[in-house]
């Protein structure tokens, strides 16, 4: 199964542990990491279910593409990482 990890940075806010979970897209990943910890969506997702602007998501180290309907597929021995994006000047 997929392992997603979130940067420790979110760790100041609330939990987010690295979490193993089924699913063969990044959106049934997430969700299962979701459905276990509601409050950490609010900080990855926005109001439609987009990647929030300063949010990037990984699958093996590649960004994905799709950042509104998260459908880049993962593999059972897939790494999923996600992070706070950096900008500014």
């Amino acid at each position: 199964m997929p392992v997603v990890t979130f940067t420790t940075t979110l760790e100041r806010h609330l939990a987010a542990p690295v979490s193993t979970v089924p699913g063969a897209t990044v959106r049934e990943a997430l969700d299962e990491v979701f459905r276990a910890n509601p409050r950490l969506r609010g900080y990855v997702l926005d109001d439609q279910g987009r990647v929030r602007k300063h949010v990037v998501v990984f699958v093996d180290g590649e960004l994905v593409a799709d950042r509104i309907r998260l459908t880049d597929p993962v593999r059972p021995s897939s790494a999923v990482f996600v992070m706070q994006a950096l900008s500014g000047g």
